[in-house]
């Protein structure tokens, strides 16, 4: 048995190529299926069979599409209301994939239906085994248990508390465990370990879901762990059950100087990707910023951030943009039309010449230090756990996924804001430089705020 691993850092999620040298199985493909056909032909294999461990939330899926286009048997769970054929698995079924025997182990908690598959090799010495465990054994924690409703979460929470123990002891100690989350996915919580691999044991002897000897007290230190996950996650699961059509990954010809021009004008979401400094000091104005490069918050963000289902234009280098329109598709944004120039700041003229343009001071935390007025605002644009943990002095916490409906909340100053790194700072600058405000963009690791002479709390 061979694992190849697809990693999707981008959302913090792997897709597996499970095979024997000859066919293979796909457990949890994203939407741009051509890197898993990609693995499947450098490993020379045919893919003859696609799981889904559960409908996921967090990005659209690529299974239905692939397991098509290749002719694989498609496996989800019976119990899934979808509308699109496929072969119906349940807890217990066993199936072949050529020299692999495949069984499925029902693992509700991160959802009611959620499934792994235990792999195994079929030899005459019992053959190594692998458990992929989707959304629910991760490295060091479990799949988060409040996707699929308030309500249901404190006993899907016990349900998960269950249903790893089951897994666990569904195959040897020493199988490889290979989950699709857990590696900055949101749909992880909880204690999970920065590591690249693990197995059953290791998890048994460190994970505080297979260690902790109390129900109660876990289920308690699960749910105290919650936090806010991104806005566009409330359509992936319908969006997966639906099943997804094909992504177009085409970079469309640029869109004409008058018409971005107009656009800007209208109010429409118009997405600049070029580095958040080289934004701050020139852009077009009522643009925005989310800089692509750092592709662990690209994508997240922007679904979190913009109205779902809005037109969106997207504005940067010919590589950027398909590269974001890749990252983009994985969560459902179809298609989104380009204004595609050179790098840097000669874009801007040669895309929309004439069109306004804006700009705003950038800085460390010296900058606010030397410079912030008695009245101005420190504006805290982390997670309020972030904040709750260490926050500089008499700042106001925004988190920047709630900034568009809360801006009007900010009094009339200028406004100082930061993050822990930048990255969403800058997004936020730019939110609010589109609505008019005095902003200036902190563009330094929170962790440095201390030693440059800010006071902070706790």
């Amino acid at each position: 048995m061979d694992v190849v691993v697809i990693e999707t850092p981008q959302l913090g999620d792997r897709s597996y190529l499970v095979h024997d040298g000859s066919v293979a199985l796909v457990i949890d493909p994203q939407r741009d299926i051509d890197r898993v056909e990609s693995a499947a032909l450098a490993a020379g294999v045919r893919i003859t069979h696609v799981a889904e461990t559960h409908l996921h939330n967090d990005y659209v899926t690529g299974g239905l599409i692939l397991a098509e286009k290749h002719g694989a048997a498609y496996l989800v769970n019976g119990a899934d209301p979808v509308s699109f054929a496929r072969t119906a698995v349940a807890d217990g079924d066993v199936f072949s994939v050529g020299k692999l025997s495949v069984r499925v182990v029902a693992t509700p908690g991160h959802t009611h239906t959620h499934l792994a598959y235990v792999v195994r090799e079929v030899t005459d010495d019992g053959g190594t085994e692998a458990v992929f465990s989707g959304g629910s054994l991760l490295y060091g924690s479990v799949g988060r248990t409040d996707l699929v409703s308030p309500g249901q979460t404190a006993a899907l929470a016990h349900a998960q508390y269950s249903s790893v123990r089951r897994l666990a002891d569904s195959a040897h100690p020493e199988a490889a465990l290979y989950p699709t989350h857990g590696f900055g996915s949101f749909c992880s919580i909880g204690p999970a370990s920065h590591q690249d691999s693990s197995t059953l044991a290791e998890q048994a002897a460190h994970n505080h879901a297979l260690t902790d000897p109390s129900e109660e007290h876990f289920v308690a230190e699960l749910l105290s762990n919650i936090t806010a996950y991104p806005a566009y996650y409330a359509h992936m699961s319908p969006l997966n059950a639906a099943g997804p059509a094909p992504a177009d990954l085409g970079i469309p010809d640029s869109v004409e100087p008058g018409e971005l021009r107009r656009r800007l004008l209208a109010g429409e979401w118009v997405v600049d990707l070029r580095h958040r400094i080289a934004f701050a000091e020139d852009h077009l104005q009522g643009s925005v910023a989310f800089e692509y490069g750092h592709g662990s918050n690209f994508t997240s963000y922007l679904g979190w951030v913009i109205p779902w289902n809005q037109p969106l234009t997207l504005l940067g280098s010919h590589e950027d943009v398909g590269k974001a329109i890749r990252d983009l598709a994985r969560i459902g944004i179809d298609s989104p039309d380009a204004a595609v120039g050179p790098s840097g700041g000669a874009a801007l003229e040669v895309l929309a010449p004439g069109t306004p343009r804006s700009g705003y001071p950038h800085g460390d935390w010296s900058l606010l230090l030397k410079e912030r007025a008695q009245d101005d605002v420190v504006l805290d644009v982390r997670r309020p756990e972030e904040f709750a943990a260490s926050h500089v002095q008499d700042a106001v916490n925004v988190p920047v996924y709630e900034l568009l409906a809360r801006m009007t909340e900010l009094p009339e100053a200028r406004v100082w804001v930061h993050c822990a790194t930048g990255y969403r700072a800058s997004v936020a600058a730019s939110l609010l430089d589109r609505a008019g405000r005095d902003v200036v963009l902190i563009n330094a690791r929170f962790r440095e705020a201390a030693g440059a002479g800010i006071r902070l709390v706790p």
